[in-house]
């Protein structure tokens, strides 16, 4: 048996023992790893999370998480990554708030291919600036998943943790999940012991916000997706449908459409729900909501979240549409 295969999953045709995968993965990250320190972009998600509890398991002090806020992540996301990781877990943790460099760099680029380069360039020159804060980090780790490779080698869509760091970096990557599927990560979080609402985080891409907000990026857009998804979350959960509905989230494109707001015409913009059910990503369906629940959402996102007057609900499913929009 191979190497990947001994470590991975379902990707290579087998369930996934999950105590075995643990205590393999921890053994091979020491080997890696030897006394060296490593780096970890910390987003909160569910796979940096498990990536960074496996390190933390097999070498402790030596991780150094940074969690960067590049101005695309959700409402109170950078507050709830700080209190679970550094209050709860009391992880090294190293909070960057980049907002403006992201998105002075991203100001008016529309390609949604070269806005993930952008971002993923960006993440690896402040990571290489983080690392020189630290004495003799010589390894970067990341939690890139098999549905992240497969997207990348059939170019449906460029994964910023995906393809490895330019030479010049000097970094080693540690990829721990890098074969498996998003439920088996989720597995091997529960084992290791991880807040629930941790483990069952819905999936967030790497560049965040950034896909949602298709087009060229402005802040106020941005902001419209920012609060639409906020209503979004706290809606289904006040409705019973956290943990039941495998991902949720609201687009604002770069278009405007005619309405009416107090008698007057108006060209703001339309928000998209996109709500899916799935197991590993690679296919998905979308779930039939309650009308009441969308007929509440409409009212709320059209008068509380400003440069709105229209909702829809995008009943796609994965193919022949993607999860995400960009």
């Amino acid at each position: 048996m191979s190497e990947e295969k001994k470590i991975g999953g379902r990707a290579f045709g087998r369930e996934l023992n999950v105590q075995e995968f643990i205590d393999e993965q921890v053994a091979a990250i020491r080997e890696q790893v030897g006394d060296g320190k490593v780096l970890l972009a910390l987003s909160g998600g569910v796979d940096s999370s498990v990536v960074a509890a496996l390190l933390i398991k097999a070498i402790g002090e030596r991780l150094y998480c940074v969690h960067v806020n590049h101005g695309l992540l959700r409402k109170g996301e950078p507050e709830q990554v700080i209190e679970v990781f550094q209050k709860n877990l009391g992880a090294n943790l190293t909070y960057v708030d980049a907002t403006d460099r992201f998105l002075d760099k991203l100001a008016g680029v529309a390609a949604p291919e070269t806005k993930r380069k952008i971002i993923g360039e960006e993440f690896i020159r402040l990571f290489e600036e983080e690392a020189a804060k630290f004495t003799d980090v010589k390894f970067l780790a990341q939690g890139t998943i098999w549905p992240d490779i497969l997207e990348s080698e059939k170019g449906v869509k460029a994964h910023h943790n995906v393809g490895g760091l330019p030479e010049k970096f000097g970094f080693e990557l540690v990829e721990p999940v890098k074969y498996l599927f998003k439920d088996e990560v989720r597995a091997v979080g529960e084992a290791l012991g991880l807040p629930k609402d941790m483990v069952w985080r819905q999936p967030f891409p790497g560049p965040g916000l950034g896909v949602r907000c298709t087009g060229a990026i402005t802040r106020d857009r941005l902001e419209a997706v920012r609060e639409s998804d906020a209503i979004l979350r706290e809606e289904f959960a006040k409705a019973g449908l956290e943990g039941k509905i495998w991902q949720y989230f609201t687009v604002v494109p770069d278009i405007r459409t005619t309405g009416v707001v107090d008698g007057q015409r108006t060209e703001l913009w339309p928000v998209i729900i996109r709500a899916i059910d799935s197991v590993d990503a690679m296919s998905a369906v979308a779930p039939r909501l309650d009308w009441d629940l969308l007929d509440t959402l409409t009212r709320r996102i059209t008068t509380e979240v400003k440069g709105v007057s229209r909702v829809l609900y995008d009943l796609s499913p994965k193919p022949s549409a993607t999860i995400e929009w960009e």
